[in-house]
C-alpha cells in the first residue's frame, strides 16, 4: 500500500529543491499536494510535472498572515482538508557578522523563517483538528543546534523553530496532531551555494563544511526529503516533539 494514500498535503517553500523532491515522493506514494511559495514559475513547473489531478499551488509570502490564510483556504478548497503539513519555507539571509546585520535584514529573515512557521501552524492546526488530527514537520537545521559565525540571524531563527515545534507538539497532542522538526546538515542546494559564495571563497568554504561531516559530503536533497516524508507517515505514529537530524554524523561529536 502507498504510504500517503489519499493524504491531503500542504508544502511551503515548495519550489525549493528539497521540497520539490518531497512533493514528488508524496504524489508517488498516493498523496495530493498543495504547493506554496513566492516563486510562481517554480510552482507552475512542479505542478505541471506532478499533474493537475495531483497538485495545485498558491503563490504566497508565508510571513504575511493574510497570505497564510489564503493558502490555507485554497488548500482546504482543493483538498477538502489537510492531513499533512510540511512547514518548510525558509531563507538564508546574508553572510556577515551580527554587528553588521541591519534591522531590515533581521526582520525579513525572522519573518520568513520563524514568523512564517508560526503562522502556518496557527492556521493549519485548526483545519487538521476538525478532521481528527494529522502530522506536521517543521524544517529547522543543524544551525538550530549550535552556532555558526556569519550566520547569526539564520542560526537564531533555526533555534527558534525547535522551541516553536516543541511547544506546538505539546499543545496539539490532545488534538491528535503530531509535530516534529527535521534538522539537516548542509544539503547540496542553491541555498548552500549562496552561503558559500557569501564568503567570497566558495570552494574553500564547501571543503570546510564537508570536513565537519564524518561522511565527508553534503546531504542529497532526497536524503532530507525522505526523513521529512517518514515523519509524516503513519509509521511514525508515536513520534512527536522530536528533533531529527539528517547530517552524516555532523552533530555526533
Amino acid at each position: 500500500m502507498q504510504r500517503m494514500q489519499n493524504k491531503r498535503i500542504v508544502i511551503t517553500g515548495a519550489a525549493g529543491e528539497i521540497a520539490s523532491d518531497l512533493a514528488r515522493k508524496c504524489v508517488q506514494e498516493g498523496g495530493m499536494v498543495h504547493l506554496v511559495d513566492i516563486d510562481e514559475d517554480g510552482l507552475k513547473t512542479l505542478t505541471e510535472e506532478l499533474g493537475e489531478d495531483n497538485a495545485a499551488y498558491t503563490v504566497a509570502d508565508v510571513s504575511d498572515e493574510e497570505a497564510t490564510k489564503r493558502y490555507v483556504r485554497n488548500a482546504k478548497s482543493q483538498l477538502g482538508g489537510i492531513d499533512v503539513f510540511f512547514d518548510n519555507a525558509g531563507i538564508e539571509g546574508h553572510v556577515k557578522p551580527l554587528t553588521d546585520v541591519t534591522e531590515e535584514e533581521w526582520d525579513k529573515l525572522m519573518g520568513v523563517n520563524l514568523k512564517g512557521m508560526w503562522l502556518g501552524y496557527k492556521h493549519v492546526a485548526p483545519v487538521m483538528a476538525q478532521d481528527g488530527g494529522g502530522a506536521m514537520v517543521m524544517t529547522s537545521s543543524v544551525a538550530g543546534l549550535g552556532g555558526f559565525p556569519g550566520l547569526g540571524p539564520y542560526v537564531a531563527s533555526k533555534h527558534g523553530i525547535i522551541g516553536l515545534m516543541r511547544s506546538a507538539a505539546m499543545e496539539a497532542a490532545s488534538q491528535k496532531i503530531r509535530v516534529n522538526s527535521v534538522n539537516p546538515s548542509p544539503v547540496d542546494t542553491r541555498m548552500m551555494r549562496s552561503i558559500e559564495s557569501g564568503t567570497g571563497e566558495q570552494e574553500q568554504v564547501q571543503k570546510q563544511f564537508e570536513s565537519m561531516i564524518p561522511m565527508q559530503r553534503y546531504a542529497e536533497t532526497r536524503e532530507t526529503a525522505d526523513l521529512m516524508f517518514y515523519l509524516a507517515t503513519d509509521e511514525a505514529s508515536f513520534l512527536t516533539g522530536g528533533v531529527y537530524v539528517v547530517d552524516g554524523g555532523m552533530t555526533a561529536s
